[in-house]
């Protein structure tokens, strides 16, 4: 069985609608804990997928979060020689700074549920599923410059990157597709920042709720197209 190995930045913010797809895609799935599981005994290369998951950090603290740069190193080794890998928030932004790309505090936090516009390269991508009136989950405040040789696939009015993709097994997403699962977790573990960006985490904890069968449809139909096209 093939091993995807995802690292998590905090305990809550985990696979979540991502983990049903990839096992069904054959995947055994084993998470490393940044900041408390080595990962210097993570092998970047032997690994058949590497999932890095969203968290609070910025890329721009590896003096506070050493394993940040630990990080940048596995994701830079499996850049190298074009082996799969997926980044999710902060994955995301790991793999464009990987890439050689600025990321830095954006003008104003993100979060809530509002819909994506794919390019014309996105609706050709695995994000073709997800119609233009379906809302997904972004809850974030930094953000990065589109690296160079990266194909951008969607954006949003606030933040004109929102995914992009080098070659077929290099897949950045800073919106959150696997979240709505765990979401009463997120917005309870969040709660300081909720507050301090005035959004009412009741109706935000409402919204995600009564959207997420569809969420979840999504989340399954674009991981399950992207699986299919990465090198095994």
């Amino acid at each position: 069985m093939k091993t995807v190995v995802a690292i998590r930045h905090i305990e809550f913010e985990d696979l979540g609608f991502f983990e049903a797809p990839l096992k069904a895609a054959g995947y055994k799935v084993h998470y490393y804990d940044a900041g408390k599981d080595d990962l210097w005994t993570l092998d970047p290369l032997r690994t058949p997928l590497i999932v890095v998951l969203g968290g609070p950090m910025g890329v721009y603290e590896g003096d506070r979060y050493p394993f940040l740069k630990e990080e940048l190193q596995i994701i830079r080794d499996r850049i190298a020689v074009d082996k799969p890998i997926l980044g999710i928030c902060l994955g995301a932004q790991l793999i464009a700074h990987a890439l050689g790309a600025r990321v830095y505090p954006g003008s104003a936090k993100e979060i809530g549920l509002s819909p994506i516009k794919l390019t014309d390269a996105g609706r050709l991508s695995p994000l073709s599923v997800i119609a233009p009136e379906q809302p997904v989950l972004h809850w974030h405040g930094d953000t990065f410059d589109l690296p160079r040789g990266a194909t951008l696939l969607a954006s949003t009015d606030a933040y004109p990157n929102q995914a992009f993709a080098v070659g077929r097994n290099i897949l950045a997403l800073q919106f959150h597709l696997e979240a709505g699962a765990s979401i009463e977790e997120w917005i309870a573990g969040h709660s300081r920042e909720l507050r301090s960006a005035g959004i009412d985490r009741d109706d935000l904890q409402r919204r995600v709720c009564k959207a997420a069968p569809g969420l979840n449809g999504v989340a399954t139909q674009v991981l399950t197209a992207w699986l299919a096209k990465i090198d095994n």
